[in-house]
């Protein structure tokens, strides 16, 4: 599969989960909308993370002549979300609540703002 397709697969699934994420953290916790949004952010990250893992590294040092920096957030990201809802399953909302934000900042915010650096092919297509 090209790059460019993964690229599109991983955009698909990012934006929206970034748009979900967003309002999950806007609105009250525990409702009904807050468990559906949340349950299919849940399901975008993991498929957003699991997508960039077949995306070879394109900036700075690799591991396996593929993996970069920029990978450690999909690993966080597979690791976080099944924790995650593990932790509200069995009534812990402090720690689903720490797990999602570091979730949204780190693999969203974070890892957004690292593919827009310049090199990377999303500064590229959008800034040429």
């Amino acid at each position: 599969m090209s790059y460019e397709t993964l690229m599109f697969m991983h955009l698909f699934t990012v934006l929206p989960a970034f748009i979900l994420g967003t309002i999950s953290l806007i609105l009250k916790k525990g409702t009904s909308i807050h468990r559906a949004i949340g349950k299919i952010y849940m399901v975008l990250m993991l498929f957003t993370a699991l997508v960039s893992l077949f995306m070879p590294a394109a900036v700075g040092p690799t591991f396996l002549d593929h993996f970069g920096w920029i990978h450690l957030f999909s690993v966080l990201t597979l690791y976080t979300v099944p924790t995650a809802y593990t932790a509200i399953r069995k009534g812990n909302v402090k720690a689903h609540k720490r797990k999602m934000i570091l979730l949204y900042f780190g693999a969203l915010i974070i890892a957004g703002a690292f593919t827009l650096m310049p090199g990377r092919y999303l500064h590229n297509v959008l800034f040429g």
